[in-house]
């Protein structure tokens, strides 16, 4: 026996039923996007993003401080980082330099490509890039080429302000102790427009202190005897330099591979290191005196340079050694990958220059000053005030 439903009961049956399927989908909708976002913010947490940032920097043996930095940009933020190495002889190898940006500019989910350090064929290899790739955004840390010309090219531009640096380097040394103040170097890096005015300034800045100064060609690394010769006349010639002109003598030079054997040869002879190259740290001070970074230690830089103290003055060299408290080298592979994200983003101003150094400080951890090299461009300056190692590190 079946019950009998009057027209006006299975109209209203059925308008149930489609009531309980419409609410149904709206439940299965709004769960699909719950499910969404939190997909979305399970990503964004583990540093996952919708775009890839290349980087470039040199090799280990070459710079260390751009590479370590580049690991520790990877570490924070997995998955957006392509990492590549440009060759130790990068002078005779551009081309090869220039296939690995434009290997990088052909992945269209890379949005921005940073380059540390800015060596020879940058310049060629970004205008390349935009042949095809007009909307990547280009960041160089420590650029070679001559600096007009890298303004022009490169969205944004970092590097220590060797100008002011002739200036601040030779005045450290004055007050250390140096009556007399070495610089080493080769043609190739005196033709480079910054670093020849830098020597120039330290020259007229040693004049005005009352101090001597000393210019010695070294073998360029990228010479016929490659990086090992230059090492090795550097260990046999400050020992000679230090001979003849007492030990109170600041021995400088502009190459990154001599930094090592000059701290070693400074520290044997008891003369005075005002700065590296690229003031940092790690950079030389760690091998020259035997200390090694341990995975805690590493991008700790009070706890680095506290090691680096103790050593200096059990070895009674309080005041004869100096840095920054930081690695120039490692920040511009770190504050270059912010700076390239937070463009891409649109969430930095890359023309505000306070905007750049507040990113910049805040991966820093002290005082930055910056300036521009023109007006109305985006090649950033910066410095860091020295530490002297015994008195100004507790």
């Amino acid at each position: 026996m079946y019950l009998k439903l009057t027209p006006a009961q299975r109209g209203c049956d059925w308008r149930l039923l489609k009531g309980e399927v419409t609410l149904m989908t709206k439940r299965i909708v709004l769960l699909i996007a719950v499910l969404a976002l939190m997909l979305s913010l399970t990503s964004t947490s583990m540093g996952q993003t919708a775009f890839k940032i290349g980087i470039i920097t040199g090799t280990v043996s070459q710079g260390e401080d751009e590479y370590r930095g580049a690991e520790a940009a990877i570490a924070k933020y997995p998955g957006l980082l392509e990492h590549r190495t440009y060759p130790d002889n990068f002078m005779q190898e551009q081309e090869t330099f220039i296939a690995q940006v434009q290997a990088l500019a052909a992945d269209r989910n890379i949005k921005a490509i940073v380059i540390n350090q800015g060596v020879p064929g940058t310049i060629a290899a970004i205008r390349k890039a935009r042949e095809t790739r007009p909307d990547l955004i280009f960041v160089v840390g420590e650029p070679h080429e001559d600096p007009a010309m890298v303004e022009r090219v490169a969205d944004v531009s970092l590097i220590p302000n060797n100008i002011l640096r002739g200036t601040t380097i030779v005045e450290l040394a004055h007050k250390m102790g140096a009556k007399k103040f070495l610089h080493y170097s080769f043609p190739r890096h005196m033709s480079y427009v910054d670093l020849a005015e830098r020597r120039d300034i330290m020259e007229a800045t040693c004049k005005r202190l009352g101090m001597e100064f000393i210019f010695v060609n070294a073998p360029d690394p990228l010479g016929e005897g490659g990086l090992s010769a230059a090492q090795q006349f550097v260990l046999e010639d400050v020992p000679r330099q230090v001979a003849a002109h007492g030990k109170d003598i600041a021995v400088f030079s502009t190459n990154c591979g001599m930094q090592e054997p000059l701290i070693t040869a400074v520290v044997k002879a008891g003369a005075i290191f005002p700065e590296q190259c690229c003031p940092s740290p790690t950079h030389g001070y760690p091998a020259a005196l035997g200390l090694a970074i341990t995975d805690d230690m590493k991008g700790n830089f009070p706890a680095i340079v506290k090691a680096i103290n103790d050593v200096l003055v059990s070895k009674g060299l309080a005041g004869r050694f100096a840095t920054w408290p930081v690695a120039s080298s490692y920040l511009n592979s770190t504050a270059s990958v912010e700076i390239a994200k937070l463009a891409v983003e649109k969430k930095l101003n890359i023309r505000d220059m306070a905007a750049v150094q507040k990113v910049f400080q805040a991966e820093a951890g002290v005082p930055v000053q910056m300036e521009r090299l023109s007006n109305n461009g985006q090649f950033y300056r910066y410095l860091v005030g020295s530490i002297i190692f015994g008195k100004d590190v507790k």
